[in-house]
C-alpha cells in the first residue's frame, strides 16, 4: 500500500515502566518503584528505533517520575524530532485524586518535561484514560496549568475509563476555565457502538488485520486521523513477572513479543506523525481542488 496521499494520523507513545501499570497498582505501589528493575529506557530507545526506520515521529506522553531519572533519554526524544507530552507525575488514576492532588501532579510534571525541552509542553494524556463522566472537573484544572490539547476521553464502554457518548474525533471543549482540543482515543463504529481502535492492549489481543481496516475506514471513507498508541513496556517481552493474578499477568503479558513486529507493519502501511502536528494539519484551510480521500481513491473539491 503507497502512503502518499493518506491521511497523517497521530502516533502516540505512553511512556511508563512495566510496574506502573493501573492493574499492578495495589502490588506495586509508588513507595516500592525503586525496588524494581527498570526496563523504561530499553523498551522506549526501541520503540524510537522503530520510529526511525519509518521515519515517523511520534508524541511521546512521558511520566515525570521517569523523565526525573532518564532526563537525557527526554531530551533525545526532542533532538529526533519527536513531541514530549505530560504522562502526569506519578501515573495516578484521576478519580483517585483530590482537586489539588491533580493540579500538583500535572504540575509537577509538566514543569520537570519544561525544564528538560527548553519548550512548553502543550498535550496530556490520563493514566488509564481516566478522565471519565466523574471526573471531567480535571478538564479545567488542564486549562489552568497551560494545556492546549488532551487525549484521555475515550468514547466506550468499559469498566474502568471512558465516555461512550463523547464525540469520536478532535474538537474544541469550551468550559469554564476555558477552551482544550480533545483529540480522543480513536474508535470505528459498527453496529450502533464504538469499538476501539486505539492500540495499547488492543493492538495486543486482536488481529493486525482489524487494525489494518479500521485505519482504512478511519482514514479514507471518514477522512479523520487516527490515534495510535503503545506502551513504552509492550516492545519488552523480556521483562520481569509482576506476582498478580493469574488474569492479571496474562492480560499484561498477552503477545509481548509480537508487538514489535505488528508496529512495522502498521508504520508501513500508513503515514503517522506527532499529536501536534495532527492537529495543525486540520486547522490549516482546504485550499480549492486540494484532493480529498473517499472511498478508494481521490476526487477534488469544486467550487
Amino acid at each position: 500500500m503507497s502512503k502518499e496521499n493518506l491521511v497523517t494520523n497521530a502516533l502516540t507513545v505512553d511512556v511508563e515502566d512495566y510496574f506502573q501499570v493501573e492493574a499492578f497498582a495495589d502490588i506495586v505501589p509508588p513507595e516500592d518503584w525503586e525496588k524494581w528493575e527498570s526496563r523504561v529506557e530499553f523498551s522506549t530507545r526501541r520503540l524510537m528505533d522503530v520510529f526511525a526506520q519509518h521515519q515517523a515521529r511520534a508524541t511521546f506522553f512521558v511520566v515525570g517520575w521517569i523523565a526525573e531519572r532518564y532526563p537525557q533519554m527526554v531530551r533525545d526524544m526532542v533532538a529526533a524530532g519527536h513531541e514530549v507530552a505530560c504522562h502526569g507525575y506519578g501515573h495516578r488514576f484521576i478519580g483517585h485524586q483530590t482537586y489539588d492532588e491533580f493540579r500538583a501532579d500535572i504540575r509537577r510534571a509538566k514543569n520537570i518535561l519544561e525544564d528538560l525541552i527548553g519548550e512548553e509542553v502543550e498535550g496530556y494524556r490520563a493514566p488509564t484514560y481516566s478522565i471519565t463522566a466523574q471526573s471531567l472537573w480535571a478538564l479545567d484544572i488542564l486549562i489552568e496549568e497551560g494545556f492546549r490539547y488532551d487525549s484521555s476521553i475515550f468514547p466506550i464502554h468499559h469498566d474502568r475509563y471512558g465516555i461512550p457518548t463523547a464525540e469520536r474525533f478532535p474538537h474544541m471543549l469550551r468550559r469554564a476555565a476555558g477552551e482544550l482540543m480533545e483529540f480522543p482515543p480513536s474508535t470505528v463504529r459498527v453496529g450502533g457502538q464504538n469499538l476501539p481502535m486505539v492500540g495499547g492492549g488492543y493492538f495486543r489481543f486482536l488481529p493486525y488485520r482489524w487494525f489494518r481496516w479500521g485505519f482504512n475506514h478511519l482514514n479514507r471513507v471518514e477522512r479523520q486521523a487516527a490515534v495510535f498508541m503503545v506502551h513504552a513496556w509492550e516492545v519488552d517481552p523480556d521483562q520481569p513477572v509482576i506476582p498478580g493474578s493469574q488474569l492479571s499477568i496474562w492480560r499484561h503479558r498477552f503477545n509481548l513479543h509480537k508487538t514489535e513486529a505488528r508496529l512495522h507493519r502498521l508504520l508501513s502501511d500508513f503515514r503517522f506523525s506527532t499529536m501536534r502536528e495532527v492537529l495543525q494539519l486540520r486547522e490549516r484551510p482546504m485550499a480549492l481542488h486540494e484532493p480529498v480521500l473517499i472511498g478508494s481513491g481521490p476526487v477534488y473539491v469544486h467550487d
